[in-house]
């Protein structure tokens, strides 16, 4: 028994001696970008001739602005409106893809696409065909929807935020679709299969055996999704409306701002933007596994 114990442990030491080269360089890299970040945001910066450290002056100046809960509204409320549609999205083509219809074998490999797009060229299709020249207005102009595509709704360089939202969620789905479509498959249609024969309607059988079943992917692919748009820049530059920018913009200004020292005012922003995001994920994650322990899953 203690052979065997002293051979799992070496085989760990030895994995973890494997992994130590990359896991250095990650630390070196993520975690020393993480401490310079925080240390400028309070003040430390002496190549700019600041300072000042420890001090929270940028931060208070920061959230002390009202345009500063204006810019974070902004960016929970795009984050989170399109990751809840890439999710409702995802979950309902990850349910088809486990049945059988036609040209089912086409449509796999055709949803992928976005995926193999950068978000650039999204944010270019948006702007082909989502604004007030684009292709949707000169069609409803064409059919006589509208008189003129001048007079086409305004989706894109407005703060309600439906040109950002789509390049969201056109990215997005895949991904989402992807993941939850691996865990159905890894547990099979039978414990829905069992549901149905017992007499569970379709709705019961979604939301008691399905939903509860998926959460993992559901759960590993909003995290990401959430996050990357919480922090994303070039959407929100491209098709915002304007101040009050996002908090990702609000930052790249600071940084792109003649008086360099304002980049410490940047780096608070920075900062607060991963603060607000890990609290959030954080909250989310402590959800979950209270949720995986009410069902009896640790």
């Amino acid at each position: 028994m203690a052979r065997s114990h002293d051979s799992a442990l070496k085989e760990r030491m030895w994995l973890w001696l494997q992994l130590s080269p990359v896991l250095l360089i990650l630390a070196v890299l993520f975690g020393g970008a993480l401490v310079l970040a925080v240390v400028q945001s309070l003040g430390f910066a002496p190549w700019f001739g600041v300072n000042t450290f420890p001090s929270f002056q940028y931060f208070g100046a920061l959230w002390g602005s009202v345009s500063f809960w204006q810019s974070l509204w902004l960016t929970l409320y795009y984050a989170t409106v399109s990751t809840v549609i890439a999710l409702v999205m995802g979950i309902a083509l990850a349910l088809a893809l486990v049945r059988t219809f036609p040209g089912k074998h086409l449509y796999k490999y055709v949803y992928k696409l976005p995926l193999m797009i950068p978000y650039t060229v999204g944010i270019a299709l948006a702007v082909i065909m989502l604004g007030n020249g684009g292709m949707i207005s000169r069609l409803a102009s064409f059919f006589g929807f509208i008189s003129d595509p001048s007079h086409f709704p305004q989706i894109l360089k407005t703060h309600a935020g439906w040109g950002i939202i789509a390049v969201y969620v056109w990215k997005q789905v895949p991904f989402i679709t992807l993941a939850i479509y691996a865990v159905m498959l890894g547990i099979g249609r039978e414990t829905e299969e069992a549901a149905a024969i017992l007499g569970a309607n379709r709705w019961q059988i979604l939301s008691q055996v399905t939903l509860p079943q998926i959460m993992p992917g559901v759960v590993s692919s909003t995290l990401i999704c959430f996050a990357f748009n919480v922090g994303a820049f070039e959407a929100p530059f491209i098709l915002g409306g304007g101040f009050p920018d996002t908090l990702p913009v609000v930052a790249w200004r600071y940084f792109n701002d003649a008086d360099y020292t304002l980049q410490l005012q940047g780096m608070a922003t920075v900062v607060s933007i991963a603060l607000v995001a890990g609290i959030i994920l954080f909250s989310y994650l402590a959800i979950y596994r209270r949720f995986e322990r009410k069902i009896g899953r640790n």
